[in-house]
């Protein structure tokens, strides 16, 4: 046994007060006959010193004080940490090293390895070799030397670190779980409190040998901290599931965290993470982590080949991926499919028993043969010469003659196993295109791209490779999602032509040739404005922009109309050109700007809504506010400019326009309206609600499904099924559609699903019962057939499969129409409720399938060992572990390197007893003494175990999905389907809650974030409305008819088929906005009137009359310039809202508007 050094040194009087009571401290601990063992090392587990009963102090030096003292035995030009820490060992004036019992270092750097050299002079000192690397072999190596370092401790203190000794190993845990605790809080920037407090409290610990209280002094700074950390919530809710020896964690971020301050979220939770490593159980891989889900792999290409083998074609595909790389716009480029090979060593258990080897023998003499190392360098005068060492084994002959130490015997590897190349067993996931074997080849474009450019640059790039490409092989595209987007913009630029004919087709006709030519002459010019401001806010043209400008290109022209109309009028009736000019300009232009600005601000609420939708549609606000403040400027200078010059109607006595027939049969109506204003007030607010009545026969849905020709197909097997047969039923699918008329080609995925090939479609988590086809129609009535075909073919012939077919989302992706989830403590409570939720969805008639996320169970065999029997056999439990892993999934021992491969080398049994795993119990586990069967020495049982467990937040959660008929939209059926588990919802037990999930989820986000602008949005049009109108009344008669909008918004959703949801809510706002915008106009028009002396009856009735036909020209061109979108799907509800919104609330403006303004300022007919 080691004497303890309990005196106090020499010159312990001449050190300073603080100093002495350093000293005394730990003199007082040496008294109780406890040990001190100090440290050097970060990365020494001082549990182990701990264990045994030792005190652990840290004994690095930031001080300059001994400098001098060291520097009489060390070089000046090592490191000022290395010359203190040996400065005050060397002086007795430390004293945690003058205390220390044992001194621990590390080969953490050459100098320290001298200073240990020179400590051992005065000291014991034991050093631990530290692996260099994150390797397998790094692992092991630091495994045996902290074995090697207990072993130290054992014979040097003449003791044993026992089972029982794990209670301090549990508190050095609880310490280091505070100060993570605290690193990761103070992570936060700015940081939350100042350095003293860390440095006290992080760097004082390694020197606090009163360990019992350091966790709650540690947690004490933590939690004044977490006060502070905690104002920044930004993950919105985490999910998990487990599958045996795989655990994946999901985490969600709030919709609203900027897109550049991502990155540095998923930064901050890979360091979280981290820091837990040291908590996993041992023989845990990983964790690894995927943050790049935004990544789209648009173009996808498959190598194919009847004649060449998975190896060949992986090469070829290499090749290929090195040639993508050098195409402009290229971010990523993948392979999908790729199939590893594998060195197999088959031995059986019988002959390493036979022959006294272990696996663990056998690993190490192949590790050693195969193990990549350093052999240092060669130091000279002139100059350093780095030592290579050659003859790694690189052929299976080679790696057959390593020889193998068998109890003093040297046996060739080849004589004790069998070894054959080949791939993984059980295989990866696969991609089949049309059934046949391949390699996929998946391509991400880099962020500001071009696409349609990239598919250009693709397109030569294929060709090339087409002409090198050797005899035997094919190359497939796909996914071409250049293509698509060239397609749409080509369809949306088609669109835009039509509408602008449309709109100048409206402009002549209406207004005459003259006053056309100068509409035809502002369209362009404001769109070559836009066009310059999109460039320069960098807004390039894609689906939402290009929607945007056909969108604002019927009220482009508004305001010219409204200025030209009058000026037109003005001349007419035998004005001045340039009074008429001036005239039109004076009156219109700032009651058209207010109008303007406000139909802008009822837009914004896109541009302000938080979340993805927000982010995905925010340019609709940008560029329709660009086109119309362009076209105000261009209405207020060019075209009464271009009016003076080309404006020349025919002399009409002054007020006659408006005698004509139709306009005397529109005064009768408005002389009628005024005369009865409640009854017709009464009738309006009739039809308004009777329209709200009408929303309950809309069909609800988030976004419309997708025209794209592709369909998803979804095979899910039974829980448990092997990939191998996943396989084969996928194929046998996929050779009996491949040949249809209307099928263009499958590519068939096994095991997981496409990359995400289109932004809003989701790739699935791998599993190995899972399988995908991705059939790709030729037009997209032939997919509604196909998918008819194959629902119906998997239904009739493969009825143990869960099948659903669905198109691409247009908008956030969802794995199924309908989903609910139940939450609950427990698992069981989960899926009891699950199960009753299943069964009230199936009553739907809407729905055609329904699918547990997970509740399935699988058998499991549980193996007890019997520790004594184990002892008896002279086994432990890692020879039973490493025999079984190798028996049953086979167990890597060391790596093969060819060319840029490392291949796998792996134990495993030979094929004749794999075929004999049905009897478990006779898995043969060797032994000193010969080889035994597994039911020696364990007791074996079968029981049922869930495969798979979902949890959110960290509640064990079931998702209920469902598909629906063709015919029912989702939003309707999920939100019917919720309403009917009201009396289910009302019975639940504490802690069990049914969730929206799904699309009607995200619905249900998106509107709440596009109304959350809204309060702002009308507290600015009330602004604008009182600058301009200087007069509260004015403005709630503006406010009344605003509403009016909704009753042709529900009539026209219902006449033309036309869903409800997110993108027909924002034309509603947007509608707003244009209304008041023609209120405005119409009460200025008033204002003139009354202003020029004239009795307010006849100024109200007057004004509606004037204003009648720009008002109904301008809602005219807004209207018919939307026509061409209504075919298009994705923007067909926006369309008719506004079209039909602004139809019903124009007419009914130029009628009700005067009534509610003439009771509001109790005009009436004298």
């Amino acid at each position: 046994m080691v004497e303890l050094k309990k005196e106090l040194p020499e010159i312990f009087e001449e050190f300073a007060e603080q100093r002495k009571n350093s000293f005394l401290a730990i003199k007082e601990v040496k008294e109780k006959e406890i040990p001190v063992v100090g440290v050097f090392c970060t990365y020494l587990p001082r549990e182990i010193p701990n264990a045994m009963g030792a005190a652990v102090v840290g004994l690095c030096s930031v001080s300059d004080e001994t400098i001098p003292d060291a520097e009489k035995d060390l070089p000046r030009n090592l490191c000022p940490l290395i010359k203190s820490s040996y400065g005050f060992a060397k002086t007795d004036k430390c004293p945690f090293f003058y205390f220390s019992d044992l001194v621990v270092g590390e080969t953490t750097c050459d100098g320290k390895k001298k200073m240990y050299e020179m400590l051992a002079d005065f000291k014991p000192v034991h050093v631990v070799e530290l692996p260099n690397s994150q390797t397998e072999d790094g692992i092991q190596l630091y495994k045996k030397e902290l074995l090697r370092f207990k072993k130290v401790l054992e014979d040097k203190f003449e003791t044993t670190i026992t089972d029982e000794a794990v209670l301090q190993i549990k508190l050095r845990n609880g310490i280091n779980k505070a100060l993570r605790r605290l690193q990761y809080v103070m992570a936060n920037d700015p940081a939350p409190v100042n350095g003293l407090d860390v440095i006290n409290t992080v760097y004082g610990s390694g020197f606090d040998i009163n360990t019992e209280g350091l966790e709650d002094r540690i947690n004490a700074v933590t939690d004044k901290i977490e006060k502070e950390a905690q104002t920044l919530p930004d993950i919105d809710y985490v999910t998990s599931y487990s599958r045996p020896g795989q655990c994946v964690v999901n985490v969600y971020l709030k919709e609203h965290v900027p897109t550049d301050k991502v990155r540095s979220h998923w930064l901050e939770l890979r360091n979280i993470v981290n820091d837990i490593k040291t908590d996993l159980p041992e023989g845990v891989y990983g964790p690894y982590f995927n943050d790049r889900f935004d990544d789209v792999y648009g173009n996808i290409y498959a190598i194919t080949s009847e004649s060449f083998d998975y190896e060949d074609m992986r090469k070829e595909a290499e090749e290929i991926k090195r040639i993508f790389y050098t195409v402009p716009d290229v971010k990523k480029v993948e392979l999908i499919g790729v199939q590893p090979e594998k060195i197999y060593l088959e031995v059986s258990n019988d002959k390493l028993s036979q022959l006294g080897i272990s696996l663990d023998t056998l690993a190490s003499a192949i590790k050693s043969q195969s193990a990549v190392v350093p052999a240092g360098m060669a130091e000279s005068t002139d100059n350093n010469v780095y030592l290579r060492l050659t003859g790694l084994p690189d052929t299976l002959k080679e790696i057959g003659s390593i020889p193998v130490n068998a109890n003093g015997r040297i046996f060739r590897l080849d004589d004790i196993a069998k070894v054959t190349r080949g791939y993984a067993d059980p295989p990866e996931p696969k991609i089949y295109f049309n059934g046949q074997p391949a390699i996929g080849i998946s391509i991400s474009m880099e962020d500001g791209g071009n696409n349609i450019r990239l598919g250009e640059n693709l397109a030569k790039t294929v060709a090339q490779i087409e002409n090198r490409l050797p005899l035997g092989f094919e190359l497939h595209q796909v996914a071409n999602q250049p293509e698509v987007v060239k397609n749409s913009i080509d369809e949306f630029t088609q669109s835009l032509k039509e509408a602008v004919i449309i709109v100048l087709a409206v402009s002549l006709f209406s207004l005459g040739k003259r006053c056309g030519y100068v509409i035809s002459v502002c369209i362009p010019l404001v769109l070559l404005g836009t066009f310059i401001g999109m460039y320069a806010l960098g807004i390039d043209l894609h689906k939402v922009s290009l929607g945007a400008l056909i969108v604002a290109l019927g009220m482009l022209v508004d305001d010219a109309i409204v200025v030209v109309e009058l000026m037109e009028i003005k001349l007419a009736e035998g004005w001045e050109r340039k009074r008429a000019a001036a005239y039109a300009f004076e009156t219109c232009a700032f009651p058209l700007l207010t109008g303007t600005i406000i139909t802008c601000v009822g837009f914004t609420p896109i541009y302000f809504s938080r979340g993805s939708v927000g982010e995905f549609a925010g340019s609709l606000f940008t560029v329709i506010s660009l086109a119309l403040m362009l076209s105000w400027v261009v209405s207020a200078t060019v075209a009464p400019v271009l009016g003076y010059e080309w404006v020349h109607p025919k002399k009409i006595a002054e007020g006659s326009a408006y005698i004509t027939p139709f306009y005397q049969k529109f005064r009768s109506l408005l002389t009628w309206s005024l005369a009865h204003r409640l009854t017709v007030i009464a009738v309006t607010i009739g039809i308004f609600f009777g329209s709200l009545f009408l929303s309950k026969f809309i069909n609800k849905e988030f976004f419309p499904p997708s025209v794209r020709p592709e369909l998803l197909t979804e095979l899910n097997l039974p829980e448990g099924t092997s990939i191998k047969t996943t396989e084969e039923i996928a194929l046998k699918i996929t050779s009996e559609i491949k040949d249809d008329p209307d099928i263009a080609s499958v590519a068939t995925y096994i095991g997981e699903s496409a990359p995400r090939f289109v932004l809003v479609a989701e790739p699935v988590q791998p599993r190995e019962n899972y399988a995908q086809l991705v059939i790709l129609a030729k037009d997209v009535k032939a997919k509604e057939r196909v998918s008819q075909k194959v629902s119906a073919l998997i239904n009739q012939k493969y009825p143990e499969v869960l099948t659903y077919s669905k198109s691409i989302s247009l908008g956030p992706p969802s794995e199924y129409p309908v989903m609910l989830r139940v939450s609950a403590p427990t698992d069981e409570l989960a899926k009891r409720y699950a199960q009753k939720v299943r069964e009230e969805m199936e009553k739907h008639p809407a729905v055609i399938m329904t699918r547990f996320n997970w509740m399935e169970k699988t058998g499991a065999l549980k193996v007890e060992i019997d520790n004594d029997k184990l002892r008896q056999m002279g086994i432990d439990r890692q020879t039973v572990s490493m025999a079984l892993q190798a028996e049953l999934s086979g167990y890597t021992v060391a790596q093969y390197y060819e060319g840029d491969q490392a291949i796998d080398i792996v134990f495993r049994l030979p094929e004749s007893d794999r075929e004999k795993l049905s009897d478990l119990r006779m898995l043969t586990i060797p032994t000193p003494g010969g080889s035994v069967s597994l039911e020696q020495v364990a007791n074996i049982s079968y029981e049922a175990e869930d495969n798979m467990i979902w949890r959110r937040n960290l509640l064990p959660t079931v998702t209920v999905n469902a598909g629906i008929s063709e015919g029912y939209t989702d939003n309707d059926v999920a939100q019917q389907i919720y309403d009917s588990l009201a009396p289910l919802r009302e019975e639940l037990p504490p802690g069990v809650a049914i969730d929206i999930g799904g699309p009607l989820e995200n619905s249900n986000k998106a509107l709440n974030y596009l109304i959350e602008p809204v309060p702002a949005m009308f507290i600015v049009m009330i602004i604008l409305l009182i600058m301009q109108l200087k007069d509260v009344r004015k403005m709630i008669v503006i406010a009344c008819t605003a509403p009016m909008g909704v009753i042709g918004v529900m009539i026209g959703l219902l006449l033309f088929g036309s869903s409800l949801g997110f993108l027909a809510e924002l034309g509603i706002l947007a509608l707003t906005g244009i209304i008041i915008r023609n209120s405005v106009v119409l009460l200025d028009q008033i204002d003139q009137h009354l202003e020029a002396g004239m009795p307010p009856y006849e100024a109200v009735l007057e004004s509606a009359i004037v204003r009648f036909r720009p008002i109904m020209l301008a809602a005219l061109t807004t209207v018919l310039g939307l026509v061409p979108m209504f075919t298009n799907p994705f923007w067909e509800s926006m369309a008719v809202a506004i079209a039909c919104g602004l139809t019903g609330a124009t007419l009914l403006t130029l009628v009700v508007l005067p009534v509610i303004y003439s009771l509001m300022f109790k005009i009436t007919k004298h």
